[in-house]
Formats: structure tokens, C-alpha cells, sequence
């Protein structure tokens, strides 16, 4: 029962903090003269990845290192494969071509470069460094390509609170419900998961991974069928970047994060869904239903997969 009541009352805190995150960002936008793309990319993406930063660091510091590189590798396969495919099947989504030049391919190489800091079994100090640097760096180019772009560049979004004080408030509090939605989602799933003796890689890739991506899923689906999507997918391209530079970046400073027990198949699924949205976005600068019905697809056979790996291992 109490398992029932986390994961409900979960969903409904991260629903309730992505409407508020999203009204509060798109006004921020508003009165800043920043196009809505680059909100989605950094404070929207960011602020929704914070459940997975609480998990992924509390999980490494426990020494529970499956729970804590499978949620940002399972996070960024149910990004596109689930959560992008989704939102693209509700309403088809327009893609500016900045995304396309830029923020996809940069989402594409981060994505390379962990696999290959991976390649010696431990993501350590040194390495953390490394992509927090790196997140240091794309964070002042957006910052400055966001001076540079022109307001035509943007779409028209809807407005949030008038009051600016109101509109950070927004951000505040929606990134808190998120955090503490995220977290109660989790605890829920992973505590229902041990019940059936499912182990923790496996955990990590399905079960937290999902949960700690419902706030994107939320927040995209929301920003969707408000016609903002440039909110939308901002928030899942940038998320990927932040899980890879910013939470592994952060994980692996405070405790060196072990890559036993994950197959190659998990890595290439992650790489190989990155690069699949770049065709998709380029061919008329719209991923459309057709589009996310194929990555749903791909998802959901990734998915059997790992409930088939989790049966043998219960079985053994």
C-alpha cells in the first residue's frame, strides 16, 4: 500500500511541478529577450534532471554505482526513445535549426566521450573534472549564442506570471516538486523492483531511469500541447547533455562510479538513439508521429530485452 501511494503521489508532485516550471521558464524567457530553445536547453533541462542528480549521487555515495550509471544511461534512452517519442506521437514537434547544427550532435559527442572515459571500467576523479569542465564550457556558449540570437529565431510562447518575482518563484518551487516528486516516485518503484529480486543494474536501467525521467516527460508533454516546442525538446536534448557533463561530471568528483555489470548493447543503444534524431530533426526541421513512433518501438524492444535479462537473472 505504501508502495502505491509513493508512486501515485510521486506522479502527481512532478505533474504539478512541471506546469510550474514551464510557466515560470517561459516568462523568464519573455522578459529576458532569450529565445525559449535555450531555457529548455539549460534551466527547463536542468531542472528536471535534478531528480536524477539527488539519485545518481546518493547512489554512488551508498556504493551502489548500478543504480547510479544505469539512471543516466537508462535516463537518456527513455529521453528520446520514450519521452521524446511520446510527446512527438501527442503533438508533432518543430525543430529549429540551431538544434539541428548544434545541440544535437553536442548531445552526440557527449554521449561518445562517456562511453569512451568509461572504456577502462570506472568513471574517476579525473573524469569528473573533465565533463564538469566541459558543462562549464557549453553552458557560457549558450549564453552567448543566446545574446546573439535574434527574437525571429524564437517561437511565440505563452506567458507566465507577470511579476518577475512570481516567475522565479515559479522555477523555485517547480524544480523542488520535481526533486521531491522524482525522489518518492523512485523510492516507490525501486522498493516494488526488490520485492521481485531484480538487480541493481538492471534497476537503474528500467525502473529508476524511467521515474527519474518523468519529469521531463511531464514537462515535455506539457510544453507540447502548448505549442512550445522549442521548451519541448530543448528540455530532453538538454537533459541528455546535463545527465552526461553535469550529473556524472558531479557523481564521479564525489565517489569514483564503477561500469561493472553493463553490457555494450547498453552503451550503443544510448549512442545509437542520439544519433537517430539527427535524420529525423534534419528532414523538415520536424520530428513528427511517424518519427516517434519508431523510437517508441525501438524503446520498447531495448525494454524486453532487459525484462528478459532480469528473468534469467531471477531465475538463476
Amino acid at each position: 500500500m505504501l508502495i502505491a501511494l509513493s508512486i501515485i503521489g510521486g506522479f502527481i508532485i512532478l505533474t504539478l511541478g512541471a506546469e510550474a516550471l514551464v510557466r515560470g521558464a517561459s516568462s523568464i524567457a519573455l522578459r529576458l529577450g532569450i529565445t525559449p530553445l535555450v531555457i529548455g536547453l539549460t534551466i527547463v533541462a536542468f531542472g528536471t534532471s535534478a531528480p536524477e542528480l539527488a539519485v545518481s549521487v546518493k547512489s554512488a555515495l551508498a556504493g551502489n554505482s548500478g543504480i547510479a550509471l544505469g539512471n543516466v544511461i537508462g535516463s537518456n534512452i527513455a529521453n528520446i526513445g520514450l519521452i521524446l517519442a511520446i510527446t512527438a506521437l501527442i503533438r508533432p514537434i518543430q525543430v529549429q535549426s540551431q538544434m539541428v547544427r548544434r545541440d544535437i550532435p553536442l548531445m552526440i559527442l557527449a554521449s561518445m566521450l562517456f562511453w569512451g572515459l568509461l572504456l577502462d571500467g570506472e568513471l574517476s576523479l579525473t573524469d569528473g573534472i573533465i565533463l564538469l569542465s566541459l558543462l562549464v564550457g557549453y553552458l557560457v556558449f549558450s549564453y552567448f549564442s543566446a545574446k546573439n540570437t535574434t527574437d525571429a529565431d524564437g517561437e511565440v510562447i505563452e506567458e507566465g506570471p507577470k511579476n518577475p518575482l512570481l516567475s522565479i518563484a515559479f522555477i523555485i518551487v517547480g524544480i523542488g516538486m520535481l526533486v521531491g516528486g522524482g525522489i518518492l516516485f523512485v523510492n516507490g518503484a525501486v522498493d516494488l523492483a526488490k520485492v521481485f529480486g531484480v538487480s541493481e543494474v538492471i534497476i537503474g536501467l528500467t525502473i529508476v531511469a524511467i521515474g527519474t525521467s518523468m519529469p521531463e516527460l511531464v514537462t515535455s508533454v506539457l510544453a507540447a500541447l502548448k505549442g512550445e516546442s522549442d521548451i519541448a525538446i530543448g528540455n530532453i536534448v538538454g537533459s541528455n547533455i546535463f545527465n552526461i557533463l553535469g550529473i556524472l561530471g558531479v557523481t564521479a568528483v564525489v565517489y569514483p562510479v564503477s561500469g561493472l555489470g553493463f553490457q555494450p548493447l547498453d552503451f550503443i543503444v544510448m549512442l545509437a538513439l542520439a544519433v537517430i534524431i539527427l535524420p529525423f530533426a534534419w528532414s523538415g526541421l520536424r520530428i513528427g508521429r511517424r518519427e516517434g513512433a519508431t523510437l517508441l518501438i525501438a524503446y520498447l524492444g531495448y525494454m524486453v530485452y532487459l525484462v528478459n535479462q532480469a528473468s534469467s537473472q531471477a531465475v538463476v
